[in-house]
């Protein structure tokens, strides 16, 4: 029973691998890197909408549906929405601080960045592959649960990231902060709701009968360390701090960084 989950990781992995591939190709063609997140974010969700269907015999084709149907709602969410903003012209400030940091080298690191993120993204499909095979005539709690989850992680993240971009347009001076809101109680709401949506897939596959659900938990752990460690909130971080100074340093005093929580103490 072993072999048809590990022959899914590999598979996963490979998929991933291709597609992050010709990210990097749209990357360098363009020259705009925010096209990277757009193209990542359609590839997980593609990908995972397809191991869904894995020929596995167990689970319930509802759950499947169901499950395919979650992945494909995010992914289409999230990968227009940072289409349309890359469409606009719009670079992503952390990749274009990569690549004037390494220089000559950037095209090569950027390459062999990418393909790392590919590979910390495989346990994404993966989890939501556990997910869809859980054990299970038909839907039940569970099931319903984390739908709920994963659309309300959708709903707010939309919701954080048409504040903001409202926010952008009615200031085009710049050097403002976004501070209302859900702005007002998390620093990066929208990495918040991004983190909430993978927890919706534990909470389909989560089963004393089903040991390999349990490994679906590496989904929201994988994510938590990519937003708030990695490529998320530190290099966005410090490219606020370079833009907007005092002011910014003024918001991460009163305002969580990352869990919604009210502000330390009143906006002045």
């Amino acid at each position: 029973m072993l072999v048809p989950y590990f022959q899914t990781v590999a598979g996963i992995a490979l998929a991933l691998s291709a597609l992050m591939a010709l990210a990097w190709v749209v990357q360098q063609r363009t020259g705009n890197s925010g096209w990277v997140d757009a193209i990542w974010s359609y590839s997980v969700g593609l990908v995972g909408a397809v191991v869904t269907l894995w020929p596995l015999d167990d689970g319930s084709s509802a759950r499947r549906v169901l499950v395919a149907g979650l992945v494909l709602c995010w992914s289409a969410r999230l990968g227009t929405h940072i289409a349309r903003r890359s469409a606009a012209g719009l670079d992503d400030p952390r990749y274009a601080n990569y690549a004037r940091e390494w220089g000559s080298a950037a095209p090569r690191r950027m390459f062999f960045f990418l393909q790392s993120q590919a590979l910390a993204s495989v346990p994404l499909p993966f989890s939501i592959f556990l997910a869809a095979h859980a054990p299970g005539p038909g839907l039940g709690l569970q099931d319903y649960a984390g739908a709920i989850i994963m659309l309300a992680a959708v709903v707010g993240e939309a919701i954080a990231d048409e504040q903001l971009r409202r926010f952008k347009r009615s200031h085009p001076e710049g050097g403002l902060i976004c501070d209302t809101g859900v702005w007002r109680w998390s620093r990066h709401p929208n990495y918040f709701f991004e983190w909430l949506g993978w927890l919706a897939y534990p909470v389909i596959a989560l089963s004393p009968q089903y040991p390999w659900g349990w490994a679906s938990i590496a989904a929201p752990a994988i994510m938590y360390w990519i937003l708030v460690k990695v490529t998320g909130i530190p290099p966005l971080e410090e490219q606020m701090l370079r833009s907007r100074g005092e002011r910014y340093r003024a918001y991460q005093a009163r305002t969580n960084a990352f869990f919604p929580w009210p502000p330390r103490q009143p906006l002045q």
